[in-house]
């Protein structure tokens, strides 16, 4: 029969039967479908293949019989081109919840574990924090335009430049997972970054070091600067890196930026400090590895810590000092040791962990040395010098120029 307003109305499920369409004769595939609880709506069905689909147009109550009739044309019309309602209408939903901060809490997901413990941190505020303005976007019609706007929106060239980064970092995944056709960031412009070639003055280093404290943030300074180490891997330092005799620190390849097993000796005055480290316990009452920081991962308040201790200074020398940043420790102390003739360039490379220059190129492969006599020498003679600047005293340090 067809469909009208007035038979449908008295339309009564079969008996013993808890689900039940009547089809109309005029419009293939349409139908009211009846269900146990009173429930009566307008369907549409079809045939892809040898598969069914259904679709549910609405409810009688919501939807008038006219338009339900010419929405189920305009759906015949549809399957008569080859086309599948159906899965578009799937496809839209799935595309709409597929959201930028939906994935981007995926793509998180996938790299919490894979990041080095200080890198994981700014992706996660790069795509949260500064990208804030895309998160209700569906991924896949997020423009070229809309990715410069927001790192248009960043200040500061190279927060600007990372932030733009960790964007085609999360597009280029989203591309592998099929979520994307193509990156929407290539072909955005990158902004001129100065490069730093801040190098702390041997009274800055005494200022630093007095007023630095021996709380987690101060000691990290410290170790930073008679190691030359990177910021990340003395902030994640852990007991199983450094020998029992605590003589040496042994970094794992995940841990280090060139993805090589690095070797750190540790001078006297950098082992009184890991000395001076009290054996932590995790919440649960285990051991704690990690010799800093108190969440679940290494030391991360770098930004409070920092503001606290350029305040103490300031309040006490009458003066702040000049923009300074953890890394120009590792710089001041390449810059004195090779100024100063503490030891060999090369060497001096080896104890940063440099792969590059000295052993780049066909000497990587053939030069494996890990001078590991010459390291701690040179951080001996760097520890002394370090210690007379902070104690205002006169060094004992013989340098190769005047050994020679």
């Amino acid at each position: 029969m067809r469909l009208t307003v007035r038979n449908t109305a008295g339309l009564q499920l079969p008996a013993k039967s808890k689900d039940h369409i009547q089809w109309d004769d005029d419009i293939g595939g349409f139908g009211i479908r009846l269900r146990q609880g009173g429930g009566r709506s307008w369907v549409f069905q079809y045939k892809v293949g040898t598969k069914q689909r259904r679709i549910t147009i609405g409810s009688v109550s919501a939807v008038d019989i006219n338009k339900a009739r010419q929405t189920a044309k305009d759906l015949y019309a549809r399957v008569r081109l080859g086309e599948d309602p159906a899965s578009d209408k799937a496809n839209a939903k799935i595309a709409v919840s597929e959201t930028f901060e939906a994935i981007a809490h995926r793509f998180l997901a996938y790299q919490r574990g894979r990041l080095r413990p200080r890198t994981y941190p700014d992706l996660e505020r790069h795509l949260l924090k500064h990208s804030r303005t895309l998160h209700g976007l569906q991924l896949a019609k997020i423009t070229r335009r809309d990715i410069a706007t927001v790192i248009g929106a960043v200040s500061g060239d190279a927060t600007s430049n990372r932030v733009r980064t960790s964007l085609s970092s999360l597009c280029s995944w989203a591309m592998g997972e099929g979520l994307l056709d193509q990156n929407p960031v290539v072909g955005t412009n990158k902004r001129e970054e100065k490069k730093r070639k801040r190098v702390l003055s041997p009274e800055e280093l005494r200022l630093i070091w007095v007023y630095a404290g021996d709380d987690h943030y101060g000691t990290i300074l410290k170790l930073l600067a008679l190691t030359g180490a990177r910021a990340d891997e003395i902030a994640g330092l852990r007991w199983s890196e450094i020998s029992q005799d605590l003589t040496l620190v042994t970094l794992p390849p995940e841990r280090v930026k060139n993805g090589r097993e690095h070797e750190i000796p540790l001078s006297a005055a950098a082992r009184k400090i890991i000395e001076a480290q009290p054996r932590r316990t995790n919440p649960d009452g285990t051991p704690r590895d990690l010799i800093f920081g108190n969440a679940q991962g290494p030391f991360s308040g770098w930004s409070n810590s920092k503001n606290a201790l350029v305040e103490r200074m300031t309040k006490a020398t009458g003066k702040p000092l000049p923009h300074w940043q953890p890394h120009d420790l590792r710089r001041s102390y390449s810059t004195f040791s090779n100024e100063l003739g503490l030891a060999q360039p090369h060497v001096i490379e080896a104890v940063l962990g440099h792969v590059s220059g000295f052993r780049g190129g066909v000497a990587g492969v053939y030069n494996l040395a890990r001078y590991r006599s010459e390291k701690r020498a040179a951080l001996d003679r760097w520890a002394e010098q370090l210690m007379a600047w902070v104690e205002g005293r006169e060094t004992n340090v013989i340098t190769l120029s005047r050994s020679a």
